[in-house]
């Protein structure tokens, strides 16, 4: 009877050991797979979401040569400016009466909106797309046929838009929500890589548009904010990860038919050494991968006591003259020629023509190649310019 009793109490635990050791080997069966299922998921999700970005060099339109070297004599015009047919028509007479010769507009903006009708599959998925300039091809050929030289500006870093569809692109605090400046934008990491592949798409897409140069702004780390509370991702110096992407952008670019542009700070051209003004940007890396080097000298932008002058503003020719020879010096026997942003607005002080002639004859004097006007409203006249 004994044997019949250790039977009757040991075989219930018996089934009841099969059992569960047969679940958790089902479950881990079941969770191996749908792990599988998942990393190949996202694998392809990813693949998917690199192939939106990029747009492909094998595009005849690349097919094209460069527009010969020119000295540009140009004015900055918004998208909402460049997609007003009766503002065009004003800009155009105002260059082929002068010797202005060069527009720069806005294609992406401070915003990250793509201001104009793109074929990029990962704009439409981000929603970036806002036609300001409804017909674009058509603008640029009737500006080719003025013979007036075209140049398209991408805002780069200051990305709200971006930052807030793609998070894991985005600056983040120490509590892993989204940094934000003090005018309360979101920026994207300039060290993420999927950034970099998304500005240079965006910059092929205007090379077959038909611009003759591609212009990048923004190309920095933050100035203002609580910048102390942003956690970055690597332990790069800002100048190391600035420096990778203008590398970045030189080599993907390498092969299309337009020149490259970069605007930098205007103290850029006095700092050396590790000096990038703790926001990335260094003069001495820009001018080894860009065609051309645009320091902002606008003189209402020095502080007080630059040069020993209490307003700087009043002192158009000293200012530019001054920090346009510095640059020049740094950029001796390198690959970009420097190109200055200059003053065409009322901040510091009335800049009227004569004020900007005096910008204009600084920069020729320093050696720059060339110069373009800002005026954030875009109204100009030709006033400090030369009569054709």
């Amino acid at each position: 009877m004994k044997p019949e009793v250790m039977l009757q109490i040991n075989w219930p635990k018996s089934i009841l050991y099969w059992t569960i050791l047969g679940a958790v080997a089902i479950s881990a069966a079941i969770f191996i797979f749908s792990q599988s299922i998942y990393a190949n998921a996202v694998i392809e999700s990813e693949q998917a979401q690199s192939d939106s970005i990029k747009i492909s060099l094998s595009d005849p339109a690349f097919s094209g040569e460069k527009h010969a070297p020119i000295k540009v004599k140009g004015l900055y015009l918004t998208a909402y400016s460049a997609g007003n047919p009766a503002k065009m028509n004003e800009i155009i007479n105002l260059i082929n009466s002068t010797e202005l010769n060069s527009i720069v507009i806005d294609l992406k903006d401070y915003s990250g909106n793509i201001l104009y009708k793109s074929d990029l599959p990962f704009v439409k998925k981000i929603g970036a797309e806002d036609v300001r300039i409804k017909d674009l091809p058509g603008l640029i050929t009737n500006l080719k046929k003025h013979h007036i030289y075209v140049i398209a500006r991408l805002s780069t870093f200051q990305d709200p838009l971006l930052a807030e569809k793609m998070n894991a692109w985005a600056l983040k605090t120490k509590t892993g929500a989204l940094w934000r400046d003090k005018k309360g934008l979101a920026w994207v990491d300039p060290s993420e890589k999927q950034v970099w592949s998304y500005i240079v798409s965006v910059a092929k897409e205007a090379a077959q548009l038909g611009f003759d140069e591609i212009n990048f702004d923004y190309i920095r780390f933050p100035t203002d904010g609580n910048l102390d509370q942003i956690v970055y991702k690597n332990d790069l110096k800002k100048y190391q990860v600035i420096g990778d992407f203008f590398k970045y952008v030189s080599k993907e670019m390498s092969g299309v038919p337009v020149y490259l542009s970069a605007d930098l700070f205007g103290l850029t051209t006095e700092r050396g050494g590790e000096d990038d003004m703790s926001i990335g940007q260094r003069l001495s890396d820009a001018v080894q991968y860009f065609d051309y080097v645009m320091p902002m000298v606008y003189p209402s932008h020095y502080p007080i006591g630059y040069m020993g002058y209490k307003n700087p503003a009043d002192h158009p020719y000293e200012v530019v003259y001054h920090a346009m020879s510095k640059g020049e010096a740094q950029a001796q026997g390198k690959k970009a020629k420097l190109r200055a942003w200059i003053q065409a607005f009322n901040i510091g002080a009335m800049y009227d023509g004569t004020k900007i002639r005096a910008e204009i004859k600084a920069a020729d004097d320093a050696g720059a190649d060339g110069w373009v006007l800002w005026n954030a409203s875009n109204r100009y006249s030709a006033d400090g310019i030369l009569k054709k």
